[in-house]
């Protein structure tokens, strides 16, 4: 079993519990027994462990409809972001790590994925389609300051004149503008920057450790004026949270000079729909059904709806 943790709040973290993932035999449980005073309460902040990725591979091939790739690249598992709504967090459950806080605290780092790049690009039967960067976690999360993996794969595919598409919330991409740039002026390279809300208070709660929506606004500004083609992704859109904002979210990156947008819709898989019941529970309680009432009523009465076509963008 993973390591136990108070379903409570925890500063610059988005999950408040860490239940085991849908694998695991074993299911842990915190529980008041009524001995916990104020002071027992107060827990030491989590420090995030980053361990390596052994994977023998680096792009991973996908042959579904609703996304525009067929192949994409994932430096990291894990994301320290903490974003309580993030899709990719079910994907821990097969490390035998939980959904929850063991995301954002026990992160995996493909050290060789630079290498192994350079080695699936120059096989004889390999065929050159755009690969994605940022449809799992994020390429420019924290520990890519110290990491760097995410440079040396842009590096390679620099070297080897191979298109890319980021998506990412972080203004870190501007840092490599120097390789984006050339790539950007040889129709190689395009990015797309994520932002949920303008709201800063939401969301420090939404997403404790991501940049603000004011500087990826900015890196939108940046990169634009480096000509790199560039859009914004109003995502997730929640029902009776943040959908207010999709308008003026848009306004704002079209002022930065996006040249394109979308958005998604919130989607709750697997263990998201206890871990984002849970986050209302804790900082919105009074708006907790509304919300999930809401989520139902763009997925025909259920919290999730995974078909094709629909699980991105939603019904009603």
């Amino acid at each position: 079993m993973h390591e136990d943790l108070h379903s409570q709040p925890r500063k610059g973290r988005g999950a408040a519990s860490n239940a085991n993932g849908r694998y695991e035999q074993l299911r842990s449980e915190c529980i008041d027994d009524g001995w916990h005073s104020p002071v027992d309460s107060d827990e030491p902040p989590l420090r995030t462990r980053v361990e390596s990725d052994k994977s023998r591979s680096v792009i991973t091939r996908n042959s579904s409809p609703d996304v525009p790739f067929d192949r994409s690249i994932n430096p990291y598992r894990g994301c320290e972001h903490g974003c309580i709504y993030c899709f990719a967090r079910p994907t821990h459950a097969w490390l035998g790590l939980s959904p929850g806080l063991d995301f954002e605290i026990r992160l995996f780092v493909k050290r060789e994925a630079a290498e192994l790049l350079g080695r699936e690009l120059a096989r004889k039967s390999y065929k050159p389609q755009p690969i994605a960067m940022g449809t799992n976690t994020d390429p420019y999360q924290p520990i890519e300051r110290k990491e760097r993996v995410t440079r040396a794969i842009l590096e390679v595919l620099s070297a080897h004149r191979h298109p890319v598409t980021i998506v990412t919330k972080s203004n870190l991409v501007l840092r490599d503008l120097d390789i984006l740039a050339p790539m950007a002026a040889a129709n190689l390279a395009r990015v797309t920057l994520s932002v949920t809300t303008l709201d800063r208070d939401l969301a420090r709660k939404l997403e404790p450790r991501a940049p603000t929506a004011a500087r990826r606004l900015a890196a939108i500004a940046g990169l634009a004026s480096a000509g790199i083609p560039t859009g914004v992704l109003a995502a997730p859109m929640i029902p009776a949270l943040n959908d207010s904002e999709l308008e003026a979210i848009l306004t704002a990156a079209r002022d930065a000079g996006a040249g394109w947008a979308g958005y998604v819709l919130l989607r709750l898989p697997l263990e998201i729909k206890e871990l984002f019941a849970e986050w209302l529970e804790t900082h919105a309680p009074g708006r907790k059904d509304y919300v999930l009432n809401g989520v139902r009523d763009t997925r025909a009465g259920r919290l999730y709806d995974a078909s094709f076509g629909r699980r991105q963008r939603g019904t009603g």
